[in-house]
């Protein structure tokens, strides 16, 4: 498996599972549960999660798929803005805990940003992580600006990664937050790798998916994990699917393959508006 080197000096995978949209149905929970575990088995060891998702429901399926393999797990999951409070964060932190069945979260993220103030988001944090509750600690949705401002509060820069919305349709923030981001050795970790799908069925990608008996969604993926310091999290529940977005980490675009990837999908030339999902 290949690894994204941390600020704080931790690997962790380049690929790994999203469960947004998961723990919503009771009658799925079979099969997601069983998802998870063969990510574990196939490499895939940081798992994605949100107090957000299904309500805690996605914690506590993840919680049962990872019991009795906690160790091989980087787990990670996100809190609602309004928690991102004093008051809020050691309550949220601890249901989290709860559901998930672990003592520990390895990289907890403020899940967007709202109204509390970044101070004291990042306050909670430095001292949940002073209590072992967490390991390390995000954000989520930030953009250049925010980054910027964190970077100016007590305890911003210990931040490990930034999660956003990236792929091959969604550039956006390849003008000014990835650059930002780069200077000062902040992986991005990339949500909604294949655009939810849609880009499953692209023409532009599905060409070069042939070229190397690929898929178009394997190549949306492989663009993903191109970057080195880039961690992909695709969401799946299919065995088929799962191996699929594993066996994308093998795939190696050529430069001509990325050119076309930029002609269908061009670069932006100037300042967007972060995209969210």
């Amino acid at each position: 498996m290949r690894t994204v080197l941390l600020p704080a000096g931790e690997k962790v995978p380049a690929l790994g599972l999203g469960t947004w949209k998961m723990g919503e149905r009771g009658g799925v929970r079979k099969d997601e549960v069983a998802a998870v575990r063969l990510a574990l088995d196939l490499g895939m060891t940081l798992i994605d999660t949100a107090e957000m998702y299904g309500e805690g429901g996605a914690e506590e399926m993840v919680g049962e798929a990872i019991a009795g393999r906690r160790n091989d797990v980087f787990l990670l999951t996100k809190l609602y803005p309004h928690n991102g409070t004093r008051k809020n964060a050691p309550v949220a932190c601890e249901r989290s805990l709860r559901r998930l069945k672990t003592d520990r979260i390895d990289l907890y993220l403020l899940h967007w940003r709202d109204r509390p103030p970044l101070a004291e988001t990042m306050e909670a944090f430095q001292k949940l992580k002073a209590e072992g509750k967490i390991r390390h600690y995000g954000v989520s949705n930030f953009d250049a600006d925010d980054m910027a401002e964190l970077w100016g509060v007590p305890g911003g820069p210990a931040t490990q990664v930034n999660q956003v919305y990236y792929n091959p349709s969604a550039r956006g923030i390849e003008f000014d937050l990835l650059p930002w981001q780069k200077k000062h050795r902040v992986p991005i970790m990339a949500y909604s790798p294949v655009d939810q799908a849609r880009l499953a069925k692209h023409a532009a990608l599905a060409a070069i998916g042939r070229r190397h008996d690929a898929t178009a969604a394997q190549v949306a993926l492989a663009w993903g994990l191109s970057r080195p310091d880039s961690i992909v999290i695709p969401k799946a529940v299919k065995p088929e699917h799962l191996r699929a977005n594993r066996a994308a980490l093998d795939l190696a675009l050529t430069q001509a393959d990325m050119a076309e990837i930029d002609a269908a999908f061009p670069p932006p030339k100037k300042k967007s508006r972060l995209e969210m999902t």
